[in-house]
């Protein structure tokens, strides 16, 4: 970095790629990035998890962020997804293949992909 207008031109790309406002109608996908989420590929995740709300046109419908640890690092990588007035969805052992299915079928589709919950680990 060589400069605060540089500092600037980075801060603004990337508010694209990951919004982080807290509208109580969006969708949230909370992916854990501790160094245990880190070390199991959890960086690749995100950005797939970003990619496909942004190509599929949900940046109003949907936020990503990140987070620390979750505390199920056994089942790392993992993502929740926060609906209004719906109980949490807490998806676990993710590949950035999962995630683009996940913005695909629960996030557009409003289909949970079951198979891929804690609950089916």
């Amino acid at each position: 970095m060589k400069s605060l207008a540089e500092l600037e031109e980075i801060r603004n790309r990337m508010k694209s790629q990951v919004v982080l406002r807290e509208d109580s109608d969006a969708i949230r996908i909370v992916v854990g990035m501790a160094t245990c989420g880190i070390a199991a590929g959890a960086r690749p995740v995100l950005q797939s998890f970003v990619e496909a709300v942004n190509e599929e046109g949900l940046t109003e419908k949907a936020r990503v962020s990140q987070t620390g640890c979750i505390g199920i690092c056994q089942y790392e990588p993992v993502a929740e997804v926060y609906e209004a007035g719906k109980e949490k969805v807490t998806y676990v052992k993710l590949t950035p293949e999962k995630a683009k299915r996940i913005v695909e079928e629960h996030i557009k589709g409003g289909k949970v992909v079951a198979e891929y919950t804690i609950a089916n680990s």
